[in-house]
């Protein structure tokens, strides 16, 4: 005989409700199709998404010194800044005529909100910059941005071509590459940008008695202004004028007037070596390292990073799928191309690879439910297993979570502990039914045999939950890097007991009668 609906617990009532509804199984299945959704549509990444923020105040005041820049500029602005919440550090340094002040909140605040406090307390207290400072400008870190998801090494065969041609070759690919929805920022390391390099000889400056300063002020000066041009004429038409580049070539630079020495024009060319060549005041280096190559060669790196809660998977599919219709040309122009990093090719392997190891896991608990339980007992806990995963990633999903290394790793953590409740069900079902003999129906048998282990199991399962909810008040770096695993497991675990409550008695009456 059923137990009294008003003395049943939660397991119990689940079991009553669910056992013969029609609708259980195509409840069922509903819930595999939105573990199947997730799995598809949840953003795939390397790591885990880490709310750091902070940003820099950047304030000129022309012609003051560092010490002055200290206390008419940083000190004001330090104070000011301390008073907003969730500041952790402020780090200020001065110099000529430019003061930068840096500001790091808490790890795990807000970014747009720090981003918005500090420019509103910026600009709510202008009033305290001395007279002549300029506008403060205000640039904010974004670390979303920071950490790219996609490296591509471009380096020329042979050196045929110059770090400068290469540079613009690798320009134009990123253009089209900042094209694709959901990417961030793309960037260049170690590029030769092309210009015109005047190295001076220090003696010839000596003898003609000319200074660095008297060079720079003569080749500004071939900066060409236009006036207004007023239209005058009788038709009142306006006339566009076309004026030449006054620099088109190495040779215009070599020929530019410095001074003159007893009425002897002195050239550019007679004091300082010019040459078209690349910004040779870059001092920074990549060098590629391959087993193809011999040696090491210099090499262009484009990063490319993703716009936050965006899939790393999907988006890098894109990016190489543009750099393979492009490649041919490019050996055709002497550059080749090596992937250096693929967060998407990473963060879907590690899933493709959980995904096998849990149906290896799968087969081997219903292995070991085999010899203790009975094969029909074994597979019905099986069974349970998808379906449980299926729905904590739905909701993880819905949490706007995403699939990660850490997400992964809460996953496997709780897995053994997914089988638990389910196990302990049936176990009491089928020691009900060798006790009772065949009596008792077996629908009113499985609703009391969940019914006596319902609050017991959920004890349990608490307990294990408390263990990690601690991990919610890890601060620092640590805790927003380990924020998945607090948030899964006991999603998982509770999530696993509705399911055995829900399913089991179910499929004990359809599989076990």
């Amino acid at each position: 005989m059923i137990n009294n609906p008003n003395q049943m617990n939660i397991a119990g009532k689940l079991a009553r409700t669910f056992i013969d509804h029609p609708l259980t199984f195509i409840l069922s299945l509903f819930i595999l199709a939105l573990g199947i959704l997730s799995l598809e549509f949840m953003p795939r990444e390397e790591n885990p998404q880490i709310k750091v923020s902070g940003g820099a105040v950047i304030v000129a005041l022309p012609g003051a010194r560092p010490s002055q820049i200290k206390k008419v500029i940083i000190e004001p602005l330090e104070k000011k800044i301390h008073e907003i919440e969730g500041v952790e550090h402020i780090y200020s340094y001065a110099k000529e005529s430019i003061a930068i002040v840096q500001v790091q909140y808490y790890i795990g605040e807000d970014k747009e909100e720090s981003n918005l406090k500090l420019y509103n307390q910026v600009m709510r207290n202008m009033d305290l910059l001395p007279k002549g400072a300029m506008t403060p400008v205000i640039k904010t870190m974004d670390i979303d941005t920071d950490i790219p998801i996609a490296t591509i090494a471009f380096y020329t065969i042979q050196n045929k071509i110059s770090q400068t041609t290469l540079y613009n070759e690798v320009d134009k690919i990123a253009f089209q590459i900042n094209k694709i929805k959901n990417v961030a920022l793309v960037d260049l390391k170690g590029e030769k940008k092309e210009q015109y390099n005047i190295e001076v000889d220090a003696n010839k400056l000596s003898a003609y008695k000319l200074s660095i300063g008297q060079i720079a002020k003569q080749i500004k000066a071939l900066s060409l202004t236009t006036p207004n041009i007023n239209s005058d004429n009788k038709n009142a038409n306006l006339t566009v004028l076309s004026i030449k580049n006054a620099i088109e070539s190495k040779e215009d630079l070599e020929n530019i007037i410095i001074s003159y020495n007893f009425n002897t024009p002195i050239y550019l060319k007679d004091i300082a070596k010019i040459s078209r060549s690349y910004d040779i005041q870059n001092k920074k280096e990549a060098l590629l390292y391959t087993k193809e190559l011999n040696n090491a060669t210099e090499q262009l790196t484009l990063t490319i990073s993703k716009l936050k809660g965006s899939n790393s998977v999907t988006i890098n599919e894109k990016i190489f799928d543009y750099i393979e219709t492009i490649k041919p040309n490019l050996e055709k122009k002497n550059i080749k191309l090596v992937i250096t990093r693929d967060d998407g090719y990473t963060a879907n392997n590690a899933v493709n690879s959980l995904v096998q190891n849990l149906l290896i896991s799968i087969v081997i608990i219903a292995i070991l439910l085999i010899f203790s339980l009975g094969l029909r007992e074994a597979m019905i806990v099986s069974l349970l297993v998808p379906m449980i995963l299926s729905l904590t990633l739905f909701i993880g999903f819905m949490m706007e979570e995403t699939i990660n290394r850490i997400t992964l790793f809460a996953l496997i953590v709780s897995l053994g502990m997914l089988v638990d409740a389910a196990i302990i069900v049936i176990e009491n079902i089928v020691r009900h039914k060798k006790e009772d003999k065949g009596k008792t129906d077996i629908k009113t048998l499985s609703i009391n045999a969940t019914n006596e282990i319902g609050n017991a199991t959920n004890i349990a399962t608490i307990a294990i939950i408390m263990t990690f909810i601690p991990m919610f008040f890890v601060g620092g770096m640590m805790g927003q890097f380990m924020h998945p695993l607090p948030v899964f497991v006991p999603i998982a675990l509770i999530v696993s007991l509705i399911v055995a409550y829900i399913f089991t008695p179910y499929l004990v009456r359809k599989f076990l009668k």
